[in-house]
């Protein structure tokens, strides 16, 4: 298993941040080249590889991302997964829009195209075959947006976010990684397989989809609640009620929750963040409430968690 390598642009002259962002993001995925709008550019990434996975993790300001092919002696598939923002994703003929949540598979042996608004972004380049033992039609469903409303689909969002979470702790332990590398096959052959069942209800689908995807992108707005939900998917207070109590849950608990799992993926993530201003980030009002209920759901106060103890000490 490599390290876990962290780079930021807050390091690096204005004048040299594209070039030292094209330089990482060739070493990430060989043949990736990043046009940046300017020397106002921002970005941080994670980089690790774990088994087969080769894993990226990007949160910067808009740009556009392309790539040149790889040679097909190792046939390779290279996953999109939208945690934040937008992305426009062109690979030959076939274009796809992500909203967070969704992802799209593409292939590495052909040249694509990403359109970025200010976002956040996790990558996974891996083995086609074992993919495909799981999911025989895996290449019609190549450069197809992926809902990640679906039950499936949430589930491999979490798998690959938690995953980040053991970045600094995870052992040089080859059980480990060998049983991390068949879960996210497993799961992401589910995810997909999901995605592409017809719902029984299509419009009822799209409706959750946007109201996920609308809770996504504002979790760091201290006012998102119910009604702001709403407002913004031109739908009915009770209709939003009704969509989450269908998914076993309510608006502000799942607000909650949303907002307590990335502040866990943060604390890991960014070492050099507060754990108030992270909570801050995230909508809380009150370090000491965050604190509260971070507890009850993860067993550990934020400290303790950041550090790698899952009780407090």
């Amino acid at each position: 298993m490599g390290a876990l390598l962290k780079f930021h642009t807050a390091d690096v002259a204005p004048p040299d941040r594209a070039r030292y962002w094209n330089e990482i993001a060739d070493r990430a995925f060989t043949g990736t080249f990043v046009n940046v709008p300017g020397e106002d550019f921002a970005g941080k990434m994670l980089s690790w590889r774990v088994g087969e996975l080769d894993m990226i993790r990007t949160d910067s300001s808009h740009s556009a991302v392309g790539r040149n092919p790889l040679p097909q002696n190792d046939e390779r598939l290279i996953l999109h997964l939208q945690c934040r923002g937008n992305s426009e994703h062109m690979q030959g003929r076939s274009e796809c829009t992500l909203q967070p949540g969704d992802f799209v598979l593409a292939s590495p042996h052909h040249p694509y195209a990403i359109r970025l608004t200010g976002h956040e972004l996790l990558v996974v380049e891996f083995p086609r075959a074992p993919l495909a033992e799981r999911f025989p039609g895996i290449d019609d469903a190549l450069m197809q947006r992926m809902c990640g409303a679906t039950p499936g689909g949430r589930v491999f969002h979490d798998f690959l976010l938690s995953l980040w979470q053991q970045g600094e702790r995870a052992s040089e332990d080859p059980e480990w990684e060998i049983g991390v590398n068949a879960v996210f096959y497993d799961l992401a052959a589910m995810a997909v397989r999901g995605a592409q069942r017809p719902s029984t209800d299509a419009g009822e689908a799209d409706m959750r989809r946007r109201v996920l995807a609308m809770v996504a992108a504002n979790l760091e707005d201290p006012a998102l609640r119910t009604t702001s939900i709403a407002d913004a998917c031109s739908i009915s207070v009770r209709t939003v009620q009704n969509i989450f109590a269908a998914m076993g849950t309510t608006p502000t608990a799942y607000i909650l929750d949303q907002r307590l799992r990335r502040a866990a993926d943060r604390l890991v993530a960014r070492p050099d963040s507060s754990i108030t201003e992270i909570a801050f980030e995230l909508g809380f009002n009150d370090s000491a409430y965050f604190t509260r209920c971070f507890r009850q759901q993860f067993g550990a106060a934020p400290r303790d968690w950041r550090m790698g103890r899952k009780s407090p000490a």
